[in-house]
């Protein structure tokens, strides 16, 4: 696995990956970042903690992805309107059975175009074919599947996709805490970063008792430590 290099940063990995993990965890700003970090005597600028959301948050997000086992064989899509300068963009968003991000893009259209783009970059990215694929009742889908994948059983039902559409609402939460997104390339470098970063954080916590709660935080804190390169580090203080 490559190792993420810290060289030429004057802060210590630590201090740069718990802003980064701050950031994307929780619906904090960049200046409350900032604030936090001074409370425990780290003075860092929060054009600072944003250059490391920039530089770092992608490369910790990718190397989460692939410690994941192959996604699942029962796919979610959803679609969202986020607004970006005042002008109105569509979010896709593709899960698996467990709840996994798999994929996300940002597009000007919802149509059929829109729909076989992102199916294919799901394939690519997944480099797999799901068994099947459950999605709302917009007509796009269908017509996009019966060209992509017409191999794949499609399910088209508005309950059915529940899962995709709760899988937008961190997504939902960051939007309105950031007062919502500057431009097209920023929003789409954010959301990648936080939808790997964000979901390994946050597991099914309904479906584990306390004891096995914390046991799996301990888990994917000990990853979180290994694919900063931070591990045997002391933590941020």
């Amino acid at each position: 696995m490559e190792t993420v290099s810290y060289r030429g940063f004057r802060f210590p990995p630590e201090i740069i990956s718990h802003c980064v993990w701050l950031y994307h965890r929780f619906g904090l700003s960049l200046r409350e970042v900032e604030e936090l970090m001074l409370e425990r005597g780290v003075e860092v600028s929060y054009e600072t903690v944003h250059q490391w959301t920039r530089r770092f948050g992608p490369a910790y997000a990718g190397a989460l992805r692939r410690r994941r086992p192959q996604p699942g064989d029962k796919w979610h899509l959803d679609e969202v309107f986020v607004k970006i300068n005042k002008v109105q963009k569509y979010l896709w968003r593709a899960v698996d059975q467990d709840g996994n991000v798999l994929d996300i893009l940002l597009q000007n259209r919802r149509d059929e175009a829109a729909a076989r783009r992102f199916l294919r970059k799901l394939m690519k990215k997944t480099r797999s074919v799901p068994r099947v694929i459950i999605t709302d009742k917009l007509r796009s889908y269908g017509a996009a599947h019966r060209m992509v994948m017409p191999s794949v059983d499609h399910r088209s039902h508005k309950g059915l996709n529940n899962r995709a559409e709760n899988s937008h609402q961190p997504t939902r939460q960051r939007e309105r805490a950031m007062k919502g997104f500057r431009s097209v390339g920023a929003a789409q470098r954010f959301l990648a970063a936080f939808s790997g970063i964000s979901p390994h954080f946050r597991p099914r916590r309904h479906l584990l008792t306390a004891t096995g709660y914390r046991t799996e935080m301990i888990t994917r804190f000990a990853i979180w430590d290994q694919i900063t390169a931070t591990a045997g580090l002391p933590a941020a203080t």
